[in-house]
């Protein structure tokens, strides 16, 4: 599939990695919907990116408002062949602290954003592509899913954002496996210490200090980067069922 003839919907897609992604793909001359609960940043976004882009306040956890974002991009669109799930949250908290246990309440949250709302959308997504003629490979659709070296690495605080993280890891290849019969692929990114919006509030000398612990390159790594893997997936037909770390060989220590 050919990034130009991208009909994507991307979530998260008022900033950071996703505000990457977006751009790419219209760069490339491919159309995005983007669905972000920040209605007043997707407006804008939208606008920067011009008549080849569209926005929809979606709350990625309520189903019934990923069903209808995916309708009304799907009809905006005539058609949708790309769902790139950028939304999600990364707030610490240890299980036990000096606070106290664990709110349940802020797992149930990091899981019903990262992970579920993930799947909302993925599904609904998967739904619209089943619908696309295939090309000439027999590919009607990819959905990109963004997981985090958490999955793997996750450190102390991130018992819940790991979990979530995790669970995107975990039905990569099942997922893949469900949908390879209608000719749609499923690959996901676990994108290391990257210059998100969140990172980008830390003071300089924090930013710098965390870019360092990436072995090469000795940095955060930037959304374009992530964007670009984002496009070689859409692309290379052979990428599936696979999590793709993008981390500068960085493994994260305990704390």
């Amino acid at each position: 599939m050919h990034l130009k003839d991208s009909r994507a919907v991307v979530t998260g897609g008022a900033s950071g990695l996703g505000l990457a992604v977006a751009n790419r793909i219209v760069a490339a001359g491919g159309r995005v919907a983007i669905l972000d609960v920040n209605a007043e940043q997707g407006t804008a976004a939208a606008a920067s990116l011009g008549e080849r882009a569209c926005f929809f306040e979606t709350d990625v956890t309520d189903e019934a408002a990923a069903d209808g974002a995916i309708g009304r991009a799907l009809e905006r669109m005539d058609g949708i062949n790309v769902a790139v799930n950028c939304a999600g949250i990364g707030a610490p908290a240890r299980l036990v602290g000096r606070q106290g246990a664990m709110p349940g309440a802020f797992f149930r949250r990091m899981i019903e954003i990262n992970l579920v709302g993930t799947v909302l959308i993925s599904k609904a997504a998967a739904v619209a592509m089943q619908r696309n003629a295939p090309n000439t490979a027999g590919e009607r659709g990819v959905i990109v899913m963004t997981a985090s070296v958490a999955a793997f690495d996750g450190q102390i605080g991130q018992v819940a954002y790991a979990a979530s993280k995790g669970g995107i890891v975990a039905m990569t290849l099942p997922m893949a496996r469900e949908l390879a019969s209608s000719g749609i692929r499923v690959v996901t990114v676990a994108p290391g210490l990257f210059a998100t919006p969140m990172m980008k509030a830390l003071p300089q000398e924090a930013q710098d200090s965390l870019g360092k612990q990436t072995p090469f390159p000795p940095r955060l790594g930037e959304p374009d980067e992530f964007a670009a893997l984002v496009g070689q997936i859409v692309e290379n037909t052979m990428l599936n069922g696979e999590t793709i770390r993008l981390d500068g060989a960085i493994r994260m220590q305990a704390r």
